[in-house]
């Protein structure tokens, strides 16, 4: 080395003899030329003198040598979402091994990859400093580092891994007095032992105890090779999660090797020939301390080295993360036991997701089942299966939403199709429904509305749309992904995705990290990607499709469903190929992988089930009850979440409208004041493209003439109305208050005229009829009676004679009390319809004043079926059919219609009637 040195130094002195001797041509100098060269000259000094004193203060501001830094690692602390200490992590897993007991081999890819000139320079090499300057200057600070071996040591151990001025000024100055301290040897050995080698092995012993079960005398040259690529980035080059990266990174530290003269170019191939995972032990967790918080920590790791040149293990930062710690852990017990959810076997797998709707941050994340088998993969980041059907909103409706306006009305007819190049496509169920709306073909899933939608939307636009979500397409996007196929996705992914819909239109990327402080104080904020996806209108719509897919009987994701919260959610599932049926015995109700995904205003959960082993030789499946799994743990973490949070509903913006329209049409056709509410349904239009057309089968219908009057002579009201004839379906309703009393049907028939027997004196009747025609209803048609106080009964009455007190002899009795013998009356009367049933009002014990309305108090008495079923059955549901389906009437005000007949005499309610033991009174 001395020789090329002296050879070198030999040519340099000869060319500046050289250039000594040469003539040198006329000068004309200038006084512009002189006044440049001097400005220029003072610039300089200033800014070295400047320069030299800023490097002064850093240099004094840096901190003193500490060996105990510098050999023992700095722990981190990770704080949970409300800054309160979760795990400290960083003395954990390292073997120390002194210099002398590394091998060559191991020392050689060190060298060959992180600072060839190792054992030439003081700390600094100033050489690869200079190209890394240039670099620098070209393409911004901190692009190209040149960092020796020293120089990390120092970065681990005292300082930030900001890439600033000052930092690297305090980096270099401290290299070069621990150079004059210590030894090439130990601070070689002060490197091995501080650098992180992912799967929280720390140092080259740990780390080559895990990945290979082996001493680092042990090791062979593919071996030795992939361990030293990994401190670059441990994450990105993790063999487990990463293979064919760790392979490329390992091939580059083999050429480096062969570069640099430590292996030969025949040794370098064959090691490269090496498949990356041979040799690699599976990774045993259960020698590590297993907690609730493992999966979502992992996480955490991974997140802060993608923030930067961070290293969680070695650099003694405080982590904010945005982990809910009791969602974490009933995620992590929902997982890990039966007490929640009883699972059909321990090797079925799952991973879970729970993000904040409104700011992406991840709550909690369910890392796997029996996490003590495996380390390093987590089900619910690094497990990424097809979708199935919840791609739909993602990939179909929603685009169809943004892009072609469509509304929550819009109709598709479900019928025999193929794709494009004529394979048939069939629905889950096989069947076919004719014209169908988005609402219904989303919350059945159906498969071929959802091609249809594809198709008219565009597979540009729908990937467009799928990529702003967080799910892009590597591939060309071929029309089977309409249904999940073509893109694997985890669910990590997918609740990002679904909390747009959720958020107004708003993607915030997932994140675990808040902020990161550094050991001198400086904060670094987690800059994660926030921006518009889609219109509100496209959010909002497709919101309450997906509510719909709860909450309809029909609906796909019903079991997933709480009544209490306002939750939208999509199922999916994924199948095997016929061939994969027939080789492993897979019935036709068996699928491959189960999901759910879905959110409510606060938070956003996306499941997904499966086994590890559904696409190898021997391959298992999900039966019908173990489909389900996603749909439990997705209603019971939801459910969980919503105790401590107030759950509001969506927000209608005003870019969309709700239009009545008549059911069926098609095109869509608004409903008019006098549609019958049972032929209209509810959509949500885009606000500029709702139907114009206003039915005109529907009229007014006119209200009937009403009279009534009270006969005094035989104590009864007589009522009757009038109505135009030539509707033979025309039907009245009758209705009957007292005293300003609420109000009862009396019935429902085509008769015109009614009959109330006994009023009750000194009592205000008001009768109101309303006409039914096809479904119509008219608006109400009222009268009132008032009942003279004294009415005059007739005397010498067959049934009764009633003497006058006044003018019989000793006849002073004691009265009986207010109503008492007018209710014996009526308890006889009650008592012969409940003996013989010959009446039509069904045993009712008086209480409802109806002669046909079939128990509408529920109250109905011990047997007495009549005419009109009117049940009898000692109810105490209040709907007067002890919860069974009774022909002729469910104790609503709207019983049904009934046979016609003749008008008959009906008993009149007593207006405070004793209270009935078997009514609710809430």
């Amino acid at each position: 080395m001395a020789e090329k040195y002296n050879t070198r130094e030999e040519r340099r002195k000869q060319g500046q003899t050289q250039k000594k001797g040469q003539n040198k041509g006329p000068k004309k100098p200038t006084n512009m030329l002189k006044r440049i060269f001097l400005i220029l000259v003072t610039i300089g000094i200033i800014g070295l003198v400047a320069g030299g004193a800023a490097m002064a203060y850093f240099i004094s501001d840096a901190p003193e040598l500490d060996e105990k830094l510098l050999k023992d690692p700095v722990t981190s602390k990770i704080l949970d979402e409300n800054g309160k200490l979760l795990a400290e992590i960083g003395k954990e897993n390292r073997d120390y091994v002194n210099y002398e007991d590394i091998p060559d081999l191991v020392e050689e890819a060190f060298l060959a990859t992180e600072d060839s000139r190792f054992y030439e320079h003081h700390g600094v090499d100033f050489l690869r400093l200079g190209s890394a300057v240039i670099a620098n200057f070209k393409n911004g600070f901190g692009s190209e580092g040149a960092s020796t071996l020293t120089q990390q040591v120092i970065k681990r151990s005292y300082l930030t891994p900001d890439k600033t001025i000052k930092r690297k000024v305090q980096e270099m100055w401290l290299s070069i007095q621990l150079e004059r301290k210590y030894t090439k040897e130990e601070i070689f050995e002060m490197y091995v032992n501080k650098i992180f080698f992912a799967n929280r092995a720390n140092g080259i012993l740990t780390a080559s105890q895990t990945y290979y079960g082996k001493d680092l005398d042990e090791l062979k040259l593919n071996e030795a090779a992939m361990l030293v690529g990994l401190p670059q980035s441990p994450s990105r080059y993790d063999p487990y999660k990463y293979p064919e990266r760790a392979k490329e990174r390992r091939d580059i530290v083999l050429h480096l090797m062969n570069k640099h003269g430590y292996i030969t170019e025949t040794e370098m191939k064959n090691a490269q020939s090496i498949d990356i995972t041979e040799g690699l032990q599976e990774i045993d967790k259960s020698q590590i301390d297993t907690t609730a918080y493992d999966a979502f920590i992992d996480l955490v790791i991974e997140e802060v080295g993608d923030m930067g040149d961070y290293n969680v293990f070695t650099d003694g930062l405080e982590i904010q993360t945005t982990i809910d710690k009791d969602a974490q852990e009933y995620v992590y017990n929902m997982l890990n036991s039966d007490e929640i959810i009883n699972y059909p076997s321990k090797d079925l797998q799952a991973g879970v997701t729970l993000l904040d709707t409104e700011t992406g941050e991840i709550k909690a994340v369910g890392g796997g089942r029996n996490t003590t088998v495996k380390r390093g993969w987590n089900y619910a980041t690094d497990a990424k299966r097809s979708p199935g059907s919840t791609i739909k909103p993602i990939l179909d409706y929603g685009p169809a939403v943004e892009y072609l306006n469509w509304s929550t009305y819009h109709q598709i007819k479900d019928e025999e199709y193929t794709y494009s190049n004529g394979t048939p496509l069939k629905n889950a169920s096989g069947r076919h429904y004719g014209n169908v709306t988005t609402r219904e073909a989303l919350a059945r899933s159906l498969n071929i509305p959802a091609l249809k939608t594809l198709q008219a939307v565009g597979l540009d636009r729908a990937r467009d749309f799928a990529t702003d979500l967080g799910i892009p397409f590597d591939k060309e996007i071929t029309e089977s992904a309409a249904l999940g196929g073509g893109k694997d996705v985890s669910t990590l992914e997918l609740a990002g995705a679904y909390s747009s819909f959720g958020n107004n239109g708003i993607y915030n990327e997932p994140h675990s990290v808040k902020k990161i402080v550094l050991r001198d104080k400086t904060t670094i904020k987690n800059k994660t990607e926030s921006k518009p996806v889609m219109k509100d209108s496209t959010a909002f719509i497709v919101t309450d499709m997906l509510k719909s897919v709860m909450k309809e009987p029909y609906g796909t994701g019903r079991l997933a469903n709480i009544p209490s919260l306002p939750v939208a959610g999509k199922t999916g599932s994924t199948n095997f190929t016929p061939e994969q049926r027939a080789k492993n015995n897979i019935p036709s109700s068996g699928v491959k992988d189960s999901w759910m995904a879905g959110y409510t205003t606060n938070y956003t959960v996306a499941v997904w089930a499966g086994y590890d082993n559904a696409s190898g030789e021997q391959m298992e499946y999900l039966g019908e009850s173990s489909q389900r799994i996603p749909k439990y743990i997705f209603k019971n973490l939801m459910e969980h979440m919503a105790q401590s949070k107030e759950t509001k509903d969506f927000d209608q913006p005003d870019s969309v409208v709700k239009v009545g329209v008549i059911k069926g049409s098609n095109p869509a056709v608004k409903a008019n004041e006098y549609t019958p509410s049972s032929k209209i349904t509810y959509e949500y239009y885009v606000k500029g493209h709702e139907p114009t057309q206003v039915t005109t089968e529907y009229e007014k219908i006119d209200s009937p003439g009403i009279n009534a009057s009270y006969n005094q002579e035989s104590n009864e009201i007589n009522l009757s109305w009038s109505y135009p004839k030539g509707n033979g379906n025309t039907q009245f309703e009758v209705m009957m208050s007292v005293d300003g009393g609420a109000q009862s049907v009396l019935k429902k028939s085509k008769d015109t005229s009614l009959t109330i027997p006994n009023p009750t004196p000194g009592s205000k009747y008001t009768f109101s009829v309303v006409a039914l025609v096809d479904n119509q209803q008219s608006d109400p048609a009222s009268t009132s009676v008032k009942i003279p106080a004294e009415a005059e009964v007739p005397e010498d009455t067959e049934d009764e004679k009633i003497e006058d007190p006044a003018e019989g002899e000793d006849t002073e009795q004691e009265a009986p009390a207010e109503g008492e013998e007018d209710k014996k009356d009526e308890d006889k009367k009650d008592e012969d319809k409940n003996n013989n049933g010959e009446n039509d009002n069904n045993g009712n014990n008086g209480n409802n004043g109806n002669s046909d309305n079939n128990g509408n108090n529920g109250n109905n008495g011990n047997n007495g079926n009549s005419d009109n079923n009117g049940n009898g059955n000692n109810t105490d549901d209040g709907n007067g059919n002890n919860g069974e389906d009774v022909e002729g009437g469910d104790g609503t005000t709207d019983p049904g219609t009934v046979e016609e007949e003749k008008p008959v005499e009906t008993p009149v309610p007593d207006p405070n009637p004793d209270p009935d033991p078997n009514q609710d009174t809430e």
